[in-house]
């Protein structure tokens, strides 16, 4: 198709947009509404699957290990346990640094521990990750069939039920955006074919007068184009800015250390080209099947 031709096309859709004005209001506020909601749902669902992700990720395997090994005995269970298959990392944590690190957790309550500083009750131990948070499990069975151990802890029985329900949360969360995306190209499809439909005599006269099913066509594109873009960047907008005022209040808070949400960037872009990828699409092919309904004539 030659330039000028693409660019009339282009300048009688967006006439024919202004000329059907309720119409087109109502298809954009149909188009904007959904999406929206569309949007907040993604931003629901990407940060649940972030957060279920960085609870996994927090797992880890304590290898205490036997009070009575020495510095040799320590290092052949180091290298026992790097045998195994499937880890990813074994680091050494003393029972000073462990005493540290269970005093920090505790914030100003841990005051009440410093005197244990002169008489660590800890054992020094081997801190395990598996390579995936899954195979924790099983990489701790194979761990406890070797020397010098006292104990092994990974949250035994509470893993398992955490493991559970992220999978469940992630299933239900696609399941739930999977169905809002197709409600919202039904809603917005059928709200853009009664703009069409409204046009139904123009569209036949056209025909009967000659024009190509082409030439009928391209306007039309071009308005489900502009009506599914134009809707897609009001909850764009929204969204943005929404989000980053939200994710500013959290950061400010004690919520942050304990529940991390993804940042603004680059998740509001991502949505956003989600939304306007599936605005664009919604527009086109809405049009596209109205007005394919009248050119059989």
């Amino acid at each position: 198709m030659k330039g000028r031709t693409l660019i009339r096309h282009a300048k009688e859709g967006l006439k024919n947009l202004g000329r059907n004005g309720w119409m087109t209001f109502a298809s954009i506020s149909a188009v904007t509404i959904t999406l929206f909601i569309v949007g907040i749902f993604l931003l629901l669902i990407m940060n649940m699957n972030h957060i279920a992700t960085s609870i996994e990720e927090d797992v880890e395997i304590r290898v205490y290990i036997d009070l009575t090994a020495t510095p040799e005995q320590q290092e052949e269970l180091r290298g026992n346990i790097e045998t195994v298959d499937h880890i990813s990392s074994v680091v050494f944590l003393s029972k000073e640094e462990g005493l540290k690190q269970f005093i920090d957790s505790l914030g100003d309550q841990g005051e009440a521990f410093l005197s244990l500083q002169n008489e660590n009750p800890l054992n020094d131990a081997f801190v395990v990750k598996a390579e995936t948070p899954q195979l924790t499990e099983a990489v701790a069975g194979q761990i406890a069939q070797f020397d010098y151990i006292d104990r092994i802890n990974y949250g035994q029985g509470v893993v398992e039920r955490l493991f559970s329900v992220t999978n469940y949360a992630r299933t239900i969360g696609l399941a739930l955006i999977l169905g809002l995306m197709f409600t919202a190209m039904f809603l917005i499809a059928n709200t853009i074919k009664l703009t069409i439909v409204s046009r139904k005599r123009e569209i036949q006269i056209m025909k009967l007068v000659g024009a190509t099913n082409g030439f009928i066509r391209w306007p039309f594109f071009i308005e489900g184009l502009f009506l599914g873009v134009v809707g897609s960047l009001v909850p764009i907008i929204l969204i943005g800015v929404g989000y980053a005022y939200l994710y500013k209040g959290i950061s400010h808070r004690a919520v942050e250390h304990f529940i991390s949400i993804l940042p603004v960037y680059p998740l509001t872009i991502q949505i956003g080209i989600i939304l306007l990828g599936m605005g664009a699409f919604i527009g086109i092919w809405g049009s596209m099947t109205s007005v394919r309904k009248f050119l059989r004539i």
